[in-house]
């Protein structure tokens, strides 16, 4: 593959963000509640585990509606909203009312945060941006700290379409396509059981062992740790490869051929 030296190999909130932080705060108000950071409009929701009071559903939709309906309103029309949902399970459905709810109100759904994994799921799966963190993150940890292991694998059974990025702390398996502007950045592995035709990181945490795989690999962009590369052009046969950090950088091997490519790796 040929390198990109024009490109930065960590992507854009690549870093333990302020978002972040948000979803780890530990004394967390019960409420729902607005609020902005590094420029951003934050929707923050009640946590599940920490809360001394337990807030169902249709409390925490009740809530919402009044916070959108209040004359204390601080932001403009068409505003970008991203939901800091914590431990909070939310299924498609809860999901979409609150995007409803919002839309109603002149903002619009942007990016969902949580560690809930069945969330990140059905946020995906309905087409919105996501970031599943790890349960408990330390806030004064890099992003290029690998000390914690990897979450179980994130399985996604969606396309993921231009404008949509899918985050992980682990590797991220998609049965589907991912379409040119579509991401997917995973701190493991990154096995796309279709087209692979937008970005796609692996090893985000900087472990360059971890690997992409594609049944059909067209991406236009590959970053394995800080390793990034250009796609080749696409071949005249299609086949399952595997892009892979070698000694000179990225390479793409058939996936037939990987593994004894990289046992020579290895013995090298």
């Amino acid at each position: 593959m040929t390198p990109d030296p024009t490109s930065d190999a960590t992507p854009n909130g690549a870093q333990v963000s302020a978002l972040a932080q948000s979803l780890a705060e530990s004394n967390a108000n019960p409420q729902v509640r607005f609020k902005t950071e590094g420029g951003r409009l934050l929707l923050l929701l009640p946590p599940e585990s920490d809360a001394q009071v337990s807030v169902t559903w249709n409390e925490l939709y009740q809530q919402l509606k009044h916070r959108l309906n209040a004359g204390d309103r601080f932001w403009k029309d068409g505003t970008s909203v991203h939901l800091i949902g914590r431990d909070r399970l939310l299924d498609a459905r809860q999901l979409q009312a609150i995007a409803d709810a919002l839309l109603d109100a002149g903002l619009t759904l942007k990016r969902i945060y949580t560690s809930r994994r069945q969330t990140a799921v059905a946020a995906a799966t309905i087409g919105y941006s996501v970031e599943q963190l790890s349960p408990v993150t330390p806030l004064t940890q890099s992003s290029g700290e690998a000390s914690n292991p990897l979450a179980d694998p994130l399985y996604l059974q969606t396309t993921v379409r231009s404008g949509m990025e899918v985050r992980h702390p682990g590797s991220i398996i998609i049965l589907g396509d991912v379409n040119p502007g579509g991401s997917v950045i995973a701190d493991g592995d990154v096995l796309v059981w279709g087209y692979l035709r937008g970005m796609a990181q692996a090893g985000a945490g900087g472990n360059d062992r971890c690997v992409i795989m594609a049944l059909r690999m067209e991406p236009t962009q590959i970053r394995i740790a800080q390793r990034v590369a250009r796609a080749p052009a696409s071949p005249d046969d299609y086949h399952p490869e595997v892009a892979y950090v070698a000694s000179e950088g990225i390479r793409i091997a058939r996936a037939a051929d990987f593994p004894k490519m990289r046992l020579d790796s290895r013995s090298s």
